[in-house]
């Protein structure tokens, strides 16, 4: 199974930007999906971005980070990114990576899952 680690997050200032990492390890199958999902003190786990691997690279947002985020991959590291722009209070969260053969918008469908990194957003 693949094992991921995902880095990137810390303290920034509203209007900032941040770009999180997810490195996985093992063998990704192409045609796999990898998301980001994000978790806010007291709310459930949402959808943020996918994407998918291989030739075509499908790409996935929801409306919460449309327009100023983007997701992204290093084939060669096998890592998958997230940019973030114009970070305000609402995308404090610990941001979580996942993989699957599925494209899904809805967290509980997924289950090979990183530990995840915090992000704060705080003047």
């Amino acid at each position: 199974q693949v094992q991921l680690a995902e880095s990137g997050g810390g303290l920034v200032q509203p209007g900032d930007s941040l770009r999180l990492a997810c490195v996985a390890s093992g063998r990704i199958i192409e045609g796999d999906y990898f998301i980001w999902s994000r978790q806010a003190p007291g709310k459930e786990l949402e959808f943020v971005a996918g994407i998918r691997w291989g030739s075509t690279g499908t790409t996935y947002y929801a409306n919460a980070v449309k327009g100023r985020s983007t997701i992204s991959r290093d084939d060669a590291k096998n890592t998958v990114f997230l940019q973030m722009n114009d970070l305000s209070r609402k995308d404090t969260a610990v941001y979580f990576c996942a993989v699957g053969a599925h494209m899904s918008t809805f967290p509980e469908n997924w289950h090979n899952w990183g530990k995840g990194t915090l992000v704060t957003v705080s003047s």
